[in-house]
């Protein structure tokens, strides 16, 4: 099993001039998520309660029933917010007999026996994975909340503060359609496209609900905009960018036969439909691409990450007239300000997803119907506290399948975190290095905006410029990375 040089990022480094995120996260991130939480259910429970009066009194013990299970899941998030501001011990989590239960466990108990399993000791990367699935086991060992989203709400109210992108991004694809001759003629013309479609995924990442505790509406439209001038001017963000060496390889597929894209998934909401978007560019406009497969998280994950729920219903809510808001909302939502045409133009691209989800050409890596707390080997891996480097030893089962994959994108911050394992790496660490024993597996693209301290592949001298600068540049969302690994196994 390979082990890094370097030890993994934590809560307690002192040695940068400023304190790591980490830190920040421990202390402000989680208690706001975990209030988020709390307040979900005490919404729904207050919401049951005035309900009440009109059922029957069968239906009144149903739903008396339900809001106990809600007010103990509310003690105990609440509980883990106090062992948490007093760097208590993490608990073992309960055997609630889903996936992963023992994974978390013998590591939790390996971390006691180095003194290494309180809250601001532990590893980030083991202690983040762990408070998402202790917060699951919560929800699975009741009667009534087992298939219950705590971030459902969120991730949907997001996605409705996104349709002036949604429709912009729809106009797009339909004039792709118009000129999908002149495209195929050069692959030049193919090529500018392909790096708008990796634009607007590597930013589209920046909504990320565990990240938006404090962002406005016009932060996330601008995040968003699609258009090409924000394009170019993002160019500069780009700490690493191999965005060249990606569209070569992508050109060698031509004329090969059964050439697969997978996509290991990160947010809901906006980032799945620009996932969708650059699936629907590989399929419908490139002579390269096939089938691209699509890898779901199994259980609710780091607030906003996609479940085999979410990837269901986001076609269904893009072709629902009601899913945008025609007026402004309360929430922040604004008035979608769409036209006849934008919205045919979406409506006519979702149903050309749909057909391509029904014909087997775009394909969830498990059932499209599976439940939240489903297990399956070609999934629970990415909700486990491993990196990705032992892939091929502790998830035999994915690494072969990804092994007949033409290119694995892996999207967002934590997938780039569980790539380099959450590493104190040198800054100019190259990738290939950072990834370890699944470097050359098979061909990796990570498309990431910096939202956490761990930084490979980038200039030392362009790092201590930007840490002499002030800004919170690893972690802000501001900054990104385009890195690409060839396969050579």
């Amino acid at each position: 099993m390979f082990e890094a040089p370097y030890p993994p990022w934590d809560f307690t480094d002192k040695n940068r001039h400023a304190k790591p995120f980490a830190f920040e996260t421990v202390l402000k991130r989680w208690p706001v998520i975990l209030t988020g939480i709390i307040d979900n259910i005490y919404c729904r429970n207050h919401d049951l309660g005035v309900s009440a009066s009109s059922k029957t009194d069968e239906e009144k013990a149903v739903v008396e029933e339900v809001i106990n299970e809600g007010k103990k899941i509310i003690s105990q998030i609440g509980q883990v917010k106090y062992d948490m501001a007093r760097d208590r011990p993490l608990q073992p989590i309960p055997e609630d007999g889903e996936a992963l239960v023992e994974v978390y466990n013998t590591e939790l108990e390996r971390l006691a026996e180095k003194k290494q399993n309180t809250w601001l000791t532990v590893s980030w990367l083991y202690s983040e994975c762990y408070l998402y699935r202790l917060i699951r086991s919560f929800f699975v060992q009741t009667k009534h909340w087992k298939d219950y989203d705590p971030f459902l709400s969120q991730k949907e109210a997001t996605f409705q503060k996104s349709s002036k992108a949604i429709y912009q991004l729809a106009t797009t694809m339909h004039e792709l359609e118009r000129d999908k001759h002149t495209l195929a003629s050069d692959p030049e013309n193919l090529k500018v496209i392909f790096k708008e479609m990796i634009q607007m995924c590597l930013w589209g990442n920046a909504t990320d609900l565990s990240m938006l505790t404090h962002m406005s509406h016009e932060d996330i439209q601008r995040l968003q905009s699609v258009g090409r001038d924000a394009q170019a001017a993002r160019a500069k963000y780009i700490l690493h960018d191999d965005q060249e060496k990606v569209w070569q390889h992508l050109v060698s597929l031509a004329g090969k036969k059964d050439s697969r894209v997978d996509f290991v998934l990160d947010n809901a909401g906006f980032e799945l439909f620009t996932d969708f978007v650059f699936a629907d560019f590989l399929v419908t406009y490139t002579p390269y691409v096939t089938k691209v497969v699509f890898h779901p998280k199994l259980i609710p994950w780091f607030v906003s990450d996609v479940t085999p729920p979410d990837f269901r219903s986001a076609t269904k809510s893009l072709l629902s007239p009601t899913f945008f808001p025609e007026e402004d909302t309360p929430e922040g939502a604004p008035a979608s300000q769409s036209t006849e045409e934008s919205r045919k133009h979406l409506f006519q691209m979702v149903k050309r997803w749909e057909s391509y989800i029904e014909s087997g050409v775009f394909e969830l890596s498990v059932p499209i119907d599976s439940p939240l707390g489903a297990s399956d080997k070609k999934a629970d891996f990415w909700t486990s506290p491993y990196p990705y480097w032992n892939m091929e030893v502790l998830a035999p089962e994915l690494y072969g399948f990804l092994q007949d994959s033409s290119l694995v994108i892996f999207k967002g911050d934590l997938n780039f975190r569980k790539l380099t394992g959450d590493i104190k790496w040198p800054v100019s660490t190259p990738f290939e290095t950072a990834i370890g024993p699944i470097a050359g597996s098979f061909p990796i693209l990570s498309l990431r905006t910096n939202k956490a301290d761990v930084i490979v592949a980038v200039d030392p001298q362009t790092a201590e410029r930007l840490d002499k600068s002030g800004e919170k540049w690893r972690y802000d969302g501001k900054y990104a990375l385009v890195l690409f690994q060839p396969r050579s196994k």
